[in-house]
């Protein structure tokens, strides 16, 4: 199969610098409008890599994710959402970038191109063929998530990848591939403009569903979400009023009391 990298063909578009304001917004939302529908021809991968993230951590495994540049970004930030979100531990989803955390703000230069680092910042987590380890890259081609892939696939470790090009080296070696192709960027090779984007809604669907799966929302509710600001606690006591017949000012006590929503209306059901 021969490999196209549609992330790096020139823009449809021509002499962006002679565009007004309102023409370079109008056209990079028209660009905009295609992630979504480039998303849900993916829903079939996406399922089938969920089904088996959810299998990973029912046995006690954890979710990692391994990127560079902006695809590693956005894996940080999407493990670091889940802890306050669902109140989970915040070694069960785990996002490493190349570089280090000090990538995080700063490019670190040439950090990307080492096939041998990622392994190595994976093993600081004592990883193992319980978790799951899901490369995140819209080339397809970045050294480091390969390398660690490979690495994974040697030792047994289930894996799984991201990209927006069809057929690339990455979603080759990856065991459950998800292929989201948005097509030539707006400005010629600026993957952290559609393709981030398509990365971030597949991040979102992935993290989000296996947390349901897991049990971490009842019906529509965050129940285990952790009381960080008093935005949260409000939102928390709004919560246990929808379940049980309380003021607002006995909610308050019971949140304080018991720490989570899922906890205070089972000590007051239970009471």
């Amino acid at each position: 199969m021969s490999f196209i990298k549609t992330t790096e063909q020139s823009s449809i578009y021509e002499n962006l610098d002679k565009m007004s304001v309102f023409e370079l917004l109008q056209n990079i939302n028209t660009e905009d409008k295609l992630i979504p529908l480039a998303v849900e021809k993916a829903l079939p991968e996406i399922e089938i890599m969920v089904q088996k993230v959810v299998s990973q951590l029912k046995n006690g495994g954890r979710l990692f994710y391994i990127g560079a540049g902006t695809s590693g970004r956005l894996g940080v930030i999407d493990a670091s959402e889940c802890p306050p979100t669902f109140g989970v531990p915040f070694d069960l989803v785990v996002g490493i970038i190349a570089g280090g955390d000090a990538a995080i703000r700063k490019a670190v230069e040439f950090a990307e191109d080492d096939v041998q680092q990622a392994w190595k910042d994976l093993t600081e987590f004592t990883i193992n063929a319980n978790d799951f380890v899901i490369g995140i890259a819209a080339s397809g081609t970045t050294p480091y998530v390969i390398g660690g892939l490979e690495q994974c696939n040697q030792n047994n470790i289930p894996t799984g990848c991201i990209t927006c090009n069809t057929g690339s080296p990455l979603a080759q070696i990856a065991q459950f591939p998800i292929e989201v192709v948005v097509g030539p960027e707006f400005v010629t090779g600026s993957s952290r403009m559609k393709a981030g984007t398509a990365q971030k809604l597949v991040l979102n669907m992935i993290s989000t569903a296996t947390m349901i799966q897991l049990g971490k929302v009842k019906g529509n509710k965050m129940v285990d979400m952790q009381l960080s600001n008093n935005k949260l606690v409000d939102r928390g006591i709004r919560m246990i009023r929808t379940e049980i017949e309380v003021t607002y000012e006995e909610a308050g006590k019971l949140l304080q009391e018991n720490g989570s929503v899922r906890k205070a209306v089972d000590a007051f059901l239970n009471n």
